[in-house]
């Protein structure tokens, strides 16, 4: 893994006759590498995205009864409080703190009539009553990304050497999240293991996230050392998860990340998630003798969830 975050510039991928190779063969080099890009020429218009930080920074500073009256549902929608998830992992680190960071959380919206609503995670968003621009505002921002998401699923293909709508099936219906986040400065007398977010890895194909100017985001080199992931005006930090791990065979890399807010200043972020349907059957590709067994995503991404979710619990008992 090299030292530094690999930009790349994806805006072939978005012209009027799109060339999905070029940014497809960048983007699989550097999931290869670090498991991390920076991605710029995405399209996603600043003004989309200053209004979503808008949004967020609102939102957050709402009184905390007006947040918890949207606390998470069991859709996993809605206010997410500080110390609401712990990450279990034994590959990462051993943390049983839980994080500190309060958001917001909105999946992917279901019509009234979708014959999936009920089922795990297919239920309805909630929404701050007192702020009436915050809905309109965070689907804008959702149906961008998931227009720079699907295509990026594209370049992917691409870039490994297959059809670009070689993944298509599988997105048919996708799993989606915009995660709104707001990570207080980090006391001076914190223990060591009281993070933002504690080293994880994600879950599902690629996330996508937009940060303020504030820092705080790193990436764990292979040799056990962190890297920051500063903030690149413009661009998207994107990931691969461990969803596309499996999903290639270990070819692309699902690399640990943390976030330790180390400034005096508030920070804020936006993480998008765009995975594949809840009932998409995902296996290796084919090629050398497959690492993973064959999962359906939306039975894997319970199991994680039930783990890292104190709702969770509650629910399941």
């Amino acid at each position: 893994m090299t030292s530094e975050i690999p930009l790349v510039d994806v805006s072939a991928a978005f012209a009027s006759a799109p060339d999905r190779r070029m940014a497809g063969t960048a983007l699989v080099a550097a999931l290869e590498n670090t498991g991390f890009a920076y991605v710029v020429g995405h399209g996603v218009p600043q003004a989309t995205i200053d209004a979503a930080f808008r949004a967020s920074k609102a939102f957050h500073a709402l009184p905390l009864v007006s947040k918890m009256a949207i606390h998470q549902n069991a859709f996993h929608r809605g206010y997410m409080p500080f110390s609401s998830s712990t990450i279990v992992t034994s590959t990462v680190a051993q943390v049983r703190k839980p994080n500190q960071s309060e958001s917001f959380m909105m999946m992917h919206e279901l019509a009234p009539d979708d014959p999936d609503r009920g089922k795990p995670l297919q239920g309805p968003n909630q929404w701050p009553a007192e702020l009436p621009e915050f809905k309109p505002t965070v689907l804008a921002y959702n149906a961008a990304l998931g227009a720079v998401g699907n295509r990026l699923v594209e370049c992917i293909a691409s870039g490994l050497g297959l059809a670009p709508d070689h993944f298509a099936g599988h997105f048919r219906k996708p799993t989606t999240f915009v995660r709104m986040l707001h990570y207080p400065p980090r006391p001076a007398d914190a223990p060591d293991d009281l993070y933002g977010s504690a080293p994880h890895t994600d879950y599902g194909f690629l996330t996508l996230v937009c940060q303020d100017d504030t820092g705080g985001l790193e990436v764990k080199r292979r040799d056990g050392g962190w890297i920051s992931a500063t903030p690149v005006p413009g661009a998207f930090v994107m990931n691969a998860a461990d969803i596309l791990m499996r999903w290639t065979n270990n070819r692309l890399v699902s690399t640990p990340h943390r976030v330790v807010n180390r400034s005096p200043r508030d920070r804020y972020s936006i993480a998008y998630f765009h995975d594949p349907a809840m009932d998409a059957v995902v296996a290796p590709l084919p090629g050398a003798a497959a690492q993973w067994p064959p999962v359906r995503y939306g039975d894997y991404l319970m199991e994680r969830l039930d783990k890292n979710y104190a709702y969770r619990a509650k629910a399941a008992g």
